[in-house]
C-alpha cells in the first residue's frame, strides 16, 4: 500500500479570511471532484494571504500513486486560481 502526499502552499489576493476561505474552498472541492483524493486546508489557517492545502492519495501501486501526485501538483500549476503557488511538495509513504 502506498500513501501519496502533495503539500501546496499558496499566495492569495484576498484582503480578509472570508476572500480567502472563498479561494482555498474552490480549489478544494475542485481537487476532490477531479482526482478523487482526500483534501484540506493544512497549514496558515489564520494567514489572509497564505494557504497550505494537502492532497492524500492511496493505491495499492507505489506508480500509480505517484502519477495521481504528480497530476495533482500539475493541476494545481496549471490553473489559472487567483492564487501564486509558491511551493510544491510531494512524497510517498510506504505502508
Amino acid at each position: 500500500m502506498t500513501i501519496a502526499v502533495v503539500r501546496i502552499r499558496l499566495r492569495l489576493p484576498s484582503r480578509t479570511l472570508k476572500e480567502k476561505r472563498a479561494i482555498v474552498k474552490s480549489t478544494v472541492e475542485r481537487l476532490r471532484n477531479r482526482f478523487n483524493a482526500s483534501v484540506a486546508e493544512v497549514d496558515d489557517l489564520d494567514d489572509v494571504g497564505l494557504a497550505t492545502i494537502a492532497a492524500a492519495c492511496l493505491s495499492n501501486e507505489s506508480g500509480h500513486a505517484e502519477e495521481q501526485a504528480a497530476a495533482i501538483a500539475r493541476a494545481v500549476a496549471e490553473w489559472r486560481l487567483d492564487a501564486e503557488v509558491l511551493e510544491i511538495t510531494t512524497g510517498l509513504i510506504h505502508a
